[in-house]
């Protein structure tokens, strides 16, 4: 398995981990309050497990299973994967500590685009090795 692979999977699994810390927390608070601020990590929690963990393993997995190209041995360039994980870690603290501190909403918008940058960066680094035999 690639190294970048590993670093898409083994982050996805640490927000895995605070995802469900954060919801287990939040639904012991339904049974026998805790803090009323608890409430604010909702949206953390729930960007944690969706985009956190979801979707950095979807493309950690996908950079593993995609072929490789077929006369070298090689990935291609991998800078843009690269670049693709940076933004959408970045995109997702900013996407999910902006409402938990109520933070400007901006930070929420810029999150977002980073998180939607990264998708589009990715999909641009691995779309040259979904070609045919003959291209």
């Amino acid at each position: 398995m690639p190294s970048l692979s590993q670093w898409y999977i083994k982050l996805s699994f640490g927000y895995l981990l605070m995802g469900f810390t954060f919801g287990a927390l939040l639904l012991a608070h339904k049974g026998q309050p805790l803090h009323p601020a608890l409430w604010n990590w909702l949206p953390a929690h729930i960007e944690w497990l969706l985009i956190g963990w979801v979707a950095q393993l979807t493309l950690g997995m996908a950079f593993w299973i995609l072929p490789r190209f077929w006369k070298e041995p090689r990935r291609g360039n991998t800078t843009g994967a690269y670049v693709a994980l940076v933004m959408l870690n970045a995109g997702i603290w900013l996407a999910s500590l902006g409402p938990v501190y109520h933070l400007s909403p901006w930070l929420l918008v810029a999150g977002r685009l980073l998180e939607a940058g990264a998708a589009i960066t990715f999909a641009h680094a691995v779309f040259p090795r979904v070609v045919g035999r003959d291209g």
